[in-house]
């Protein structure tokens, strides 16, 4: 995919981190298409007649040309709305090249059936293909912490309402099942666009499955221990990161002012529990949609179908969670603000 974006604002790491995010989410909706066939043009300037930011899209398939223009505030809403847009617009695109051979065409007094070739059969179309063993392990290697988020969650959920006792399924158990799942032959695979809600449903199962096996065992595992690990290390500050037979290059001390102080991601892990034990109050569906949403990046469609739940109803439970943060949750926080800010485009 060939994509150009113009600056006529601030360049930010944000809005630059923002672009990128919503052109892979979008280029999952083109892999129909060839790559070297698909052209992606956009602007993003300040609003002359009032304050605010407009972002224009402009997007040139084999099969067509679509645009979108949205206006917002803030730079990243306008972002979001405008590839939102071009992605529904994508989605009507291709039902409509699917069903373009049923068309009937009218001659005289009857109708008859006009005999063109599917798009799925022409030349411009690329057949995606199913999930293979390789694409479930670099996925792993890459979104693992993401993954054992999504677990310790649901596992904190099910213990919090009784469903499961403390220390009962452990995150690398629901691991390790899910992968397992995913690698064998039991389960059929789908396309690699949705790699990533169905190995979150895997696991979902897999913690279900678990909790029955462990309950129906009835018995103490012997091969658990029942000390606490000892996991402190050495007082030098150096060797918390590096080990005595490490080379340490003049890379290694060079710091970076972009990454967030000790105290900051103490601080935003928080707030983060703060909104999770808040949007508790509020039910399981609201605060699964609002975390997945707003802080995982995930795409209304991909929470649909880890939960098996419909798009509106998805997106009506992220308002829902919204409204209720905002009522009792009142503290001022930036990173709060922002996550309530881009729930508003869902």
């Amino acid at each position: 995919m060939n994509v150009h974006i113009s600056y006529k604002i601030s360049k930010t790491s944000d809005l630059e981190k923002l672009i990128n995010q919503q052109v892979e989410k979008l280029g999952r909706f083109l892999q129909v298409f060839r790559p070297e066939l698909v052209h992606v043009r956009g602007v993003i300037e300040e609003n002359s007649s009032r304050q605010g930011i407009v972002v224009s899209l402009n997007l040139r398939l084999p099969s067509g040309q679509m645009s979108s223009q949205e206006s917002s505030p803030t730079a990243m809403t306008a972002i979001k709305a405008a590839f939102d847009d071009i992605t529904e617009q994508v989605k009507r695109h291709k039902d409509l090249l699917r069903n373009q051979h049923k068309w009937p065409r009218r001659r005289g007094a009857s109708r008859g059936v006009v005999g063109t070739t599917p798009f799925e059969q022409t030349v411009a179309v690329v057949k995606p293909e199913p999930i293979s063993a390789s694409d479930i392990t670099g996925y792993v290697n890459i979104n693992l912490p993401r993954l054992q988020r999504f677990i310790q969650r649901e596992l904190q959920y099910r213990e919090d309402q009784g469903r499961l006792s403390p220390n009962q399924v452990s995150v690398e158990e629901v691991v390790d099942e899910a992968i397992a799942s995913a690698l064998g032959e039991q389960n059929e695979k789908p396309e690699r666009m949705k790699l990533e809600p169905w190995v979150h449903r895997l696991a979902r199962q897999a913690i279900d499955s678990l909790a029955i096996s462990s309950r129906d065992e009835g018995m103490v595992p012997l091969d658990r221990s029942h000390s606490q690990q000892n996991v402190q290390g050495t007082d030098e500050a150096l060797l918390q990161f590096h080990q005595p037979d490490e080379t340490l290059v003049e890379e290694n001390v060079i710091p970076d002012p972009t990454a967030n102080t000790p105290e900051e991601l103490v601080a935003r892990r928080e707030l983060l529990n703060l909104i999770e034990t808040t949007l508790g109050d509020a039910g399981r569906d609201e605060q699964e949609a609002f975390i997945l949403y707003t802080v995982e990046g995930f795409t209304l469609e991909e929470i649909a179908d880890i939960g098996n739940h419909t798009v509106e109803e998805v997106r009506a439970a992220i308002r829902r969670a919204s409204d209720h943060l905002q009522r009792f949750l009142p503290i001022k926080d930036p990173l709060k603000d922002k996550l309530l800010e881009y729930s508003k485009s869902a």
